[in-house]
């Protein structure tokens, strides 16, 4: 018999409540099974060492407790592999850090990529001299997954950003024409897949000028113009091409390598003003992949490369 019909791997899963009612489908974990996966709960509030054995864990936590108990995982059983590590997922807790990486990337394909741009403002009290060209995107700094970390606000004017009622430090971020259209490119390890998805429509110039103040919004891809039906909004999304693929994976590859990070996904747009020129606006850690098509066998296969090619004697960013 083939090894991939009888050896069994334990892959541990340490998710919110909500994260595994998303995640760990029916499909996934039927799937997953079929090809010689099993994937089990962990714990968090149990010693991890006592959970044992299993090959390798995945995890979405921020509490400080459990990345304790993952860094003393990591230091005493270096053969299971943690996907992902702790330090390298902070970093997507900042929406100035989590896309300085961007800037490092060098494409060959013709296409360009880099960051709107963008300001960090620490204390929301005091006077804000943004630098800016209006309109700006009001982002929370911290990007924790929380309700609170999905308020944003379109600015369009001075008054607005005056108006911004917010007691946490945050980001503004120049808006950019893209069509109306935002592509979001999902990484798991060397799978890679972009779909795209309805986004804010273009502001023209005179619109800034009479539109009001700010509009609030918890997600970019769930805003739609009120000056289009949903239809035509559907039919211009439809329309949008696909960045090349050739182009989407080298900046998801060269991503994966600066992040040191196997799940993730980043939202991309392409600047209406500039041929071949796209933005990445967002990361996000461990995201909805289950929104992503065939996003068991994508995960599945990931899986796969994980616990067969894992490195010995090491617990590594695979």
């Amino acid at each position: 018999m083939s090894e991939e019909s009888t050896t069994r791997y334990r892959i541990g899963y340490a998710l919110t409540p909500k994260k595994v009612k998303s995640f760990i489908q029916p499909s996934l974990l039927n799937l997953a099974k079929e090809r010689g996966i099993d994937l089990f709960p962990v714990q968090t509030t149990k010693p991890l060492i006592d959970q044992f054995p299993f090959d390798c864990i995945i995890h979405k936590s921020s509490d400080p407790e459990w990345r304790s108990q993952l860094e003393q995982l990591i230091s005493q059983k270096p053969d299971v592999v943690v996907i992902d590590r702790p330090e390298a997922i902070e970093r997507l807790h900042n929406r100035v850090t989590m896309l300085q990486a961007v800037d490092q990337l060098e494409t060959a394909t013709g296409f360009s990529v880099g960051v709107p741009k963008q300001v960090a403002v620490e204390n929301p009290q005091s006077p804000i001299d943004c630098g800016l060209s209006f309109p700006v995107i009001a982002k929370p700094l911290v990007a924790n997954g929380s309700a609170g970390s999905h308020q944003m606000s379109l600015v369009f004017n001075e008054e607005g950003l005056r108006g911004l009622k917010l007691c946490q430090p945050f980001v503004l971020q120049e808006f950019v024409n893209h069509g109306g259209v935002i592509f979001k490119v999902y990484v798991a390890g060397k799978h890679i897949q972009c779909v795209k998805r309805r986004s804010l429509p273009d502001v023209s110039e005179e619109k800034v000028g009479v539109s009001e103040n700010s509009v609030s919004f918890s997600q970019i891809s769930n805003v739609t113009a009120e000056d289009r039906s949903g239809d035509e909004a559907e039919e211009l999304m439809e329309a949008a091409e696909l960045p090349p693929s050739s182009f989407v994976t080298e900046v998801a590859s060269q991503l994966r390598e600066a992040l040191k990070l196997n799940l993730f996904n980043f939202d991309m747009i392409r600047d209406s003003s500039v041929e071949g020129r796209h933005l990445v606006i967002d990361i996000n850690y461990f995201p909805g992949y289950a929104k992503m098509p065939c996003y068991e066998s994508v995960l599945t296969d990931f899986f796969l490369d994980i616990v067969r090619k894992k490195p010995s004697g090491a617990s590594k960013d695979c």
